[in-house]
């Protein structure tokens, strides 16, 4: 009978010792309830510890960084554009105590709260806001949800649009006026190009213009370049103007061989 009763005060102790450790986590704290009451005192850190069985109570609250995927809302923005968003919120609990009391689920809560605001603030923009300011509305979105959420005991750090999902109507639209939008800088490159080129052109015949021997040369430099072809018969107009400066110079060569001739005929006189 001694050993039976020895027996069920060892299992009685060995339940009771269970029931009063708990491990508490290097990333998470405990909030002791003592009979119901919670004070900063009660707020354990990470290691083993001791409760009072039956008078202590511990929650566990979890500190590190949760990534929450928002589920798509449907929104419909300032130029009444029907599109659907879904975005990444970054939080984590900063007051384990706040997070406990204050909240019945912290984590559920913000999800929410989350869900409601994005839908309000995309709604006060219009569709091409919202497309080409992301990281704005992200950053507005994260400090208003932060503002919310700090009575609570939890940090909102970040809030990222994740994806934009358009009807097929405007994505067929914006397409389109991508296209139109490449051709009209593509026309534009090429009406300058074209500028330029002409402005070139204008300096050039200036430079030729001041030097009639420049304009002889680049002309015949001109037929050089034709003449590299195979196969090909070209008729090309002779300008006057070198016409001119051969007859010229034919005309002085034969008046020097007429003096030369009078010299020689005077000398054999």
């Amino acid at each position: 009978m001694q050993a039976l009763s020895g027996s069920i005060v060892v299992f009685f102790l060995a339940v009771l010792l269970a029931v009063s450790l708990r491990i508490v986590n290097e990333y998470e704290r405990g909030v002791v309830f003592r009979l119901g009451r919670v004070s900063l005192e009660n707020l354990k850190g990470p290691g083993l510890r001791l409760l009072l069985p039956f008078i202590d109570r511990m929650v566990k609250v979890d500190l590190r960084t949760i990534t929450h995927d928002v589920p798509p809302q449907e929104v419909i923005t300032k130029d009444n554009v029907t599109i659907k968003v879904n975005a990444v919120i970054y939080f984590n609990v900063m007051n384990p105590i706040d997070a406990t009391l204050k909240i019945a689920n912290h984590y559920v809560a913000t999800s929410l709260y989350a869900q409601t605001t994005l839908r309000n603030i995309l709604g006060q923009h219009e569709l091409d806001e919202i497309l080409a300011e992301r990281e704005k509305i992200g950053t507005s979105l994260q400090k208003i949800i932060d503002e919310a959420t700090d009575a609570w005991g939890i940090k909102v750090s970040a809030v990222e649009i994740k994806d934009i999902e358009l009807p097929e109507v405007m994505r067929r639209a914006m397409a389109r006026q991508a296209e139109a939008e490449r051709e009209r800088r593509a026309k534009v490159i090429a009406a300058e190009g074209e500028y330029q080129s002409a402005q070139k052109l204008q300096e050039a015949a200036e430079v030729l213009a001041r030097s009639p021997n420049a304009i002889q040369l680049r002309y015949l430099q001109t037929l050089v370049e034709i003449g590299t072809e195979q196969n090909t018969t070209i008729v090309f107009p002779l300008p006057i103007e070198l016409l001119g400066a051969m007859s010229r110079r034919e005309d002085m060569s034969r008046r020097e061989e007429s003096r030369r001739e009078e010299s020689r005929r005077e000398g054999r006189g």
